[in-house]
């Protein structure tokens, strides 16, 4: 029941749902608010990773060391291109979606259609490489090595070059066990065995004397900081435990929290990313079987066209704050 207001001469309604403020509708103008209150979530992530960033800046892991994956072209360093890749194939799902909403205006089905499906293939591609890339993020690349204090140590040779585990690390008899609760020291425990030992590295590093170990504080000229073989020796002797990939607890990268923010900012940005394409494929099929014909109105096509371009808004500010800055 809307509310009313009498005057002398007329009655009128302030509110009954059939009035439309700024000209848009009940269901857009929820929209809207929905959008509004989940800018203001991702502001929050995203100013706290800032802070967190600027906190441990000297430690913060280089993104154009840490994503310079391709699909097919293993080996091959390409640092943020298939980021890039996926930004554009975001940004071009939004070009279809606002083709497709332009279309319904038109009231021309068949090109809501043709605009709407490539939207959501643009969607599915984004989420599936997501997906990939946290998949090489969670296994890693070249593994590292965590000290007693904390401090993450890489190894490189003597040009500067990263250096895999793999690539050095003796194989020594020695039998290994998983580390459980009911095991553990005061109940740790850990979720996978690495594929090295602490000393297997060591015994790899003192076999290869070109190699050296680089820290993960930054130096002025954003570079990590190389360290001297005798240097290296000593900060490898407190070596506590190896490093492979990055989870909540550990980084083979650089500081824990890059990676619980990636996880989390990602992750989240991705639900959304998912479930747009969701939305869109509901939609999708209710524009083939005439729905929005019958209705005379393809406003659901325009609502949903608006949560999408929010989407890609979002990760416009992701992509700039998390892998650009």
């Amino acid at each position: 029941m809307g509310s009313t207001v009498s005057t002398a001469n007329s009655e009128e309604k302030t509110w009954g749902g059939g009035n439309e403020p700024m000209g848009a509708s009940y269901g857009k103008l929820m929209m809207w608010f929905f959008i509004v209150s989940d800018a203001l979530t991702f502001s929050g992530f995203l100013a706290a990773y800032g802070f967190s960033r600027f906190k441990f800046i000297e430690t913060w892991p280089l993104a154009d060391e840490v994503f310079t994956h391709f699909p097919f072209m293993h080996g091959v360093s390409a640092p943020m291109y298939y980021v890039a890749l996926m930004t554009f194939i975001l940004i071009f799902s939004s070009v279809t979606m606002v083709l497709a909403v332009d279309a319904g205006h038109q009231m021309k089905k068949n090109k809501v259609v043709v605009y709407m499906f490539l939207t959501i293939i643009g969607g599915l591609i984004f989420v599936g490489s997501q997906a990939w890339e946290w998949k090489n993020f969670i296994k890693g690349e070249y593994g590292a090595i965590e000290t007693k204090g904390g401090s993450l140590l890489q190894f490189v040779d003597k040009d500067g070059h990263r250096v895999a585990l793999a690539d050095f690390a003796a194989t020594l008899p020695e039998e290994r066990e998983q580390l459980t609760r009911n095991k553990g020291r005061w109940f740790m425990s850990e979720p996978a065995l690495p594929s090295y030992s602490v000393a297997e590295v060591q015994a790899g590093f003192k076999a290869h004397p070109d190699l050296l170990i680089r820290t993960e504080v930054i130096t002025k000229e954003k570079k990590k900081t190389i360290l001297s073989r005798e240097e290296s020796e000593l900060r490898l002797s407190q070596a506590s435990l190896v490093v492979e990939g990055a989870n909540l607890t550990r980084n083979e990268y650089g500081s824990k929290l890059f990676a619980d923010f990636f996880f989390f900012i990602t992750g989240f940005h991705g639900f959304h990313v998912f479930s747009g394409v969701i939305i869109n494929i509901i939609i999708f099929f209710n524009v083939l079987i005439g729905t929005y014909e019958k209705r005379k109105s393809y406003e659901m096509v325009e609502k949903v066209g608006l949560y999408w371009h929010f989407v890609d808004l979002v990760w416009v500010f992701v992509f700039t704050v998390f892998y650009l800055v």
